[in-house]
């Protein structure tokens, strides 16, 4: 049974997870690793798993693939957190994927931008609307990309019931200042940014406290602990996580166009749980990289062991 649309918000508050999505070495579905995959991010006790999202590939998704991996989530979790689905693409094929992650379970969408169209305010706003009618499940909008709002149009979309958070992965947060000044407040923002922990201390001066950890998919433990440092207000173990491991990620993650998904499945790779090769166009991470990831993966763990014995 989904979690009534009403109480989504509060399980939206703290750690979110992305789990990936594996793949076979013949490029296949590996529903098996897929459920060991998120038996290891559970261990970390995120709030909710986003499951077909970004870091999920879900452009590269058939119908039929992101329906068997929303069905296996809300199997394999079983109501121990909400469970939400990727949807995207144009309006009509949006709503294919809203209705098939309804029809397989999922306590709630969050709805990627329209992949190149970029029309105006007003056909955004449409698009939205028109996914957020559709479906009785909770919608939150993705703000990044082709999809950037003015504070007016989140203003609209946060009228409607069905739209029960608002995610940002844009960056700009004067922008997001205004959105949450033109919602009263009353619409819970997201960080979602790549990498998100090393903006979490700029987003929670706006009152932005949750985030979406890439991390927690492939080094749950490290998550955890920057989440629980980031929580109790811990500045000196955040600045250890970020200037460790956080800081020399994020230079990594940018040497490359996909490496936010790619370096994931490195990371996960190469500490044994491999979850097979990305889906072009993404590239998995080159022989150098992957030895600098792993470095980068040692000295977080060692910054971790090492917070908690100080």
């Amino acid at each position: 049974m989904p979690i009534p649309r009403s109480q989504l918000p509060e399980h939206l508050s703290g750690l979110l997870g992305f789990p990936v999505t594996p793949f076979t070495a013949d490029g296949g579905l590996d529903l098996e690793r897929f459920q060991s995959h998120l038996t290891d991010m559970l261990e970390a006790r995120p709030s909710a798993l986003f499951v077909a999202c970004g870091t999920g590939e879900f452009a590269s998704l058939t119908l039929d693939e992101h329906r068997r991996l929303v069905e296996a989530a809300v199997a394999h979790v079983d109501g121990a957190v909400p469970v939400l689905a990727g949807v995207g693409g144009g309006t009509h094929m949006a709503l294919e994927f809203t209705d098939s992650a309804a029809r397989s379970g999922a306590d709630g969408i969050l709805v990627l931008p329209p992949y190149l169209q970029v029309g105006p305010q007003a056909g955004l706003v449409e698009h939205y609307r028109r996914i957020a009618t559709a479906t009785e499940l909770g919608v939150v909008p993705y703000q990044r990309a082709t999809a950037v709002f003015t504070p007016e149009s989140v203003r609209e979309l946060a009228a409607l019931p069905q739209v029960v958070a608002f995610k940002d992965g844009h960056g700009d947060v004067e922008l997001l200042q205004r959105i949450r000044a033109a919602t009263e407040g009353r619409l819970p923002l997201l960080n979602g940014m790549p990498t998100a922990e090393t903006a979490a201390g700029a987003y929670a001066g706006i009152g932005v406290r949750s985030y979406s950890s890439a991390t927690l998919a492939f080094a749950p433990a490290i998550a955890r602990a920057f989440h629980d440092a980031f929580t109790s207000g811990d500045e000196q173990t955040m600045d250890l996580l970020l200037r460790e491991f956080y800081v020399p990620l994020t230079g990594l993650r940018h040497t490359t166009h996909g490496y936010a998904v790619a370096l994931v499945k490195a990371g996960l790779d190469i500490q044994g749980r491999s979850a097979g090769p990305v889906r072009p166009p993404l590239v998995d991470a080159s022989p150098q990289h992957r030895d600098e990831l792993a470095r980068i993966i040692e000295r977080g763990h060692a910054a971790v062991a090492s917070a908690v014995t100080a």
